[in-house]
């Protein structure tokens, strides 16, 4: 059968919006994937949802689609996207209006059942990630436009490969090929040159949205179309292979993809190529996703300058106790961004930062912030804050859980109005831990030189939960040879001290020179509770690249 060409216009909510008719117009395409669903914006649907039960989709993906749904039915491109979030539903009836509206003969179909918020009292919304064997009835019963839940993002491209090429739900290494694939498109611009480690080696200013060549036999090509900004190139992709994921065995509702076997090869410029991954059967649960609200939170950010930084802030924090005695909750970070004898005052300036949170919104509210403002004329020499606080917002707590696969009433919604179950996973298996594969034989002994390990290694870091992955990967055989046996957890630990009390786990996969870091806690209560300083971990792998350890000089 035919090459399916799969694009991705979206990565996030609130991602480029002229991207889906970019991708529309700047080459050709089969399928036109969106992701707009994380773990926080699940939450923030859920917000919306209270105020409207209509609401709770990604509206940005209607107003991308009025000005492109005719471009996509004149080109013959479908459209799949998670957009439905909350209320697929209701989305799937927005789209059929709009098309009226302009006119545009389009069949929407909608894939449901990921919601649990029901079965989970206490939950703003608690959802399974789905398979894309939904998503591959809606399409091979003809649908044009497909919108979803809760998927896993891989499934966007799952379902439509396995409905172009007919793939059986045991046909795993197929089916674990489009996992990789579709974990490469998910992210959008992190796949051509975007947040990327070594973002010199390319213009970056606007990199292109990625497609995915996908053949029947799970093999891939993952490129961009052509003129547009960015790079493909192995270490773009090695980077959004490593983004989010944990150990060898990457779990999913339809095939556990063996990520220890995937085989990256440059294929001409911009274009790399995907193949030898493996798959096996799926677990028997599936992952879900509860989210809830966790109470109230407020911030302030006291500015300090210039000299007795430590005496200033151990005096604003003495001043700011008393208003604190009734928090659940206080956490105080001091950031030495000062400098001595420094040349602008912003370079003479360090960040107190103040975060409280606590169940009683007058708690973080009003007493806090009429202490802190009160201080404006009583405490340390040049106060001042970066600004106001406010009267403490609510922030939400994301809790992962599992539930088994056969207890989710996975539903396909046809354009016709037909609603057809979509069958568990005929075969699953547990999961286990993938042995550690061999190591190669470490560099011989000569001069070091302490420099900072980004010299020699890219990273990649993200959050999932509470948890965080950081994937670190080596440019070349040599580099590999000296990371394998260098940057053990142990090692880890001491370059990231806030991970020296959390558990860690390393994960060497040799095919990619990579290892992937798992580090347990560190974000405690998930990405919208905002406990941390860099709540979703984003930076946490560059951090880990500036710091320095010996490297042997012919690796510099």
């Amino acid at each position: 059968m035919s090459v399916l060409r799969v694009g991705n216009a979206s990565g996030f909510y609130g991602d480029r919006f002229s991207a889906m008719r970019e991708m529309l117009t700047d080459g050709p395409l089969d399928v036109l994937t969106g992701d707009y669903l994380a773990e926080l914006t699940m939450l923030i649907l859920g917000r919306d949802r209270l105020k409207n039960p209509d609401a709770g989709y990604a509206r940005t993906f209607l107003r991308q689609l009025e000005e492109c749904l005719g471009l996509a039915h004149e080109r013959g491109v479908r459209i799949v996207a998670n957009a439905g979030g909350l209320n697929p539903a209701g989305l799937a009836d927005a789209v059929r209006a709009l098309a009226g509206r302009l006119g545009i003969p389009v069949r929407v179909a909608h894939v449901e059942g990921d919601d649990l918020t029901a079965a989970h009292p206490g939950t703003l919304a608690a959802h399974a990630y789905l398979g894309g064997f939904g998503i591959a009835a809606c399409l091979r019963a003809g649908a044009d436009v497909v919108v979803t839940g809760r998927v896993t993002d891989a499934a966007l491209v799952t379902g439509p490969a396995a409905a172009h090429f007919g793939w059986a739900p045991t046909e795993y290494d197929r089916l674990a090929g489009a996992v990789v694939a579709g974990h490469l498109l998910e992210c959008g611009a992190q796949a051509t040159g975007g947040n990327y480690a070594f973002f010199q080696d390319g213009d970056v200013r606007r990199p292109g949205f990625p497609l995915a060549e996908l053949h029947a036999d799970g093999t891939s090509v993952i490129t961009k179309h052509d003129g547009t900004g960015g790079f493909v190139d192995v270490g773009t992709v090695t980077a959004q292979l490593l983004y989010e994921t944990g150990g060898a065995r990457y779990a999913g509702p339809d095939v556990t993809t063996r990520l220890d076997t995937v085989r990256l090869g440059q294929d001409g410029p911009d274009r790399v190529r995907v193949e030898g991954v493996r798959g096996e059967a799926p677990p028997p649960t599936l992952k879900a996703g509860l989210n809830r609200l966790g109470g109230f939170r407020n911030e302030v950010a006291f500015v300090l300058t210039g000299l007795d930084i430590e005496a200033k802030a151990a005096l604003v924090r003495d001043q700011m106790e008393p208003a604190l005695g009734k928090v659940s909750d206080v956490r105080w970070d001091l950031v030495r961004t000062d400098r001595p004898d420094a040349p602008t005052e912003e370079t003479a300036g360090a960040l107190l930062r103040l975060v409280v949170r606590d169940a009683d919104q007058e708690a973080v509210g009003r007493a806090l912030s009429g202490a802190a403002i009160e201080l404006a004329l009583a405490s340390y020499p040049g106060f001042h804050v970066l600004a106001p606080p406010g009267k403490g917002a609510p922030y939400g707590v994301f809790e992962a859980a599992h539930v088994p696969q056969d207890a989710v009433d996975h539903v396909a919604v046809l354009h016709d109005g037909r609603r057809v179950p979509v069958p568990a996973a005929p075969d699953t298996a547990v999961l286990h831990a993938v042995p550690e594969p061999p190591l190669p034989r470490p560099l011989p002994p000569g001069p070091a030189r302490r420099a900072p390990l980004g010299l020699v290694a890219g990273a990649r870091s993200g959050d999932k939960g509470g948890d965080a992955n950081v994937g670190v990967w080596a440019r070349t055989d040599d580099a590999w040879r000296w990371l394998a046996h260098e940057l053990t957890a142990d090692r880890f630990r001491e370059l990231i001290p806030e991970a020296r009390d959390l558990p860690v786990t390393r994960h060497p996969l040799p095919n990619l020179r990579a290892l992937n870091f798992v580090v347990e806690g560190i974000l405690g209560e998930g990405v919208a509770a905002q406990a941390r300083f860099d709540p979703q971990a984003k930076a946490l792998g560059e951090w880990l690249r500036a710091r320095h350890l010996d490297i042997p000089e012919v690796l510099l």
